[in-house]
């Protein structure tokens, strides 16, 4: 199983979602990690037979949002849907950030579905 191995970008985000003099166990950083690892190849999977079924190679950001309102998570395929059109608006503009758009990390402080 793929584990997404920045595990202080998990704790980062839960901590957002926290009062700010809350703490988080390790125990349930190390569960979320989990959690996120999961997730992210439960979606990929998805995506993947789509292109697999398009005889493509390459999973791109549509696939991502096409496996993830197929998989009942539309709320968060639309606000991606946002953020893919921000980022590609800035690739577009010259101004290719890792971190995304307006320099923020993907998802920080987001909680809908």
């Amino acid at each position: 199983m793929l584990t997404v191995s920045d595990d202080h970008a998990v704790a980062r985000i839960m901590k957002t979602a926290l009062p700010e003099n809350a703490k988080i166990a390790k125990e349930a950083k190390e569960c979320m990690q989990e959690c996120v690892s999961e997730f992210i190849s439960f979606i990929t999977s998805e995506a993947s037979e789509k292109c697999q079924q398009e005889k493509r190679k390459t999973v791109n950001g549509e696939d991502i949002l096409f496996a993830m309102t197929s998989l009942g998570f539309e709320n968060y395929a639309e606000a991606l849907k946002i953020y893919l059109a921000k980022y590609r608006e800035t690739l577009s503009r010259g101004g290719e950030s890792r971190s995304g758009p307006s320099g923020s990390t993907a998802g920080a402080g987001s909680s809908s579905n």
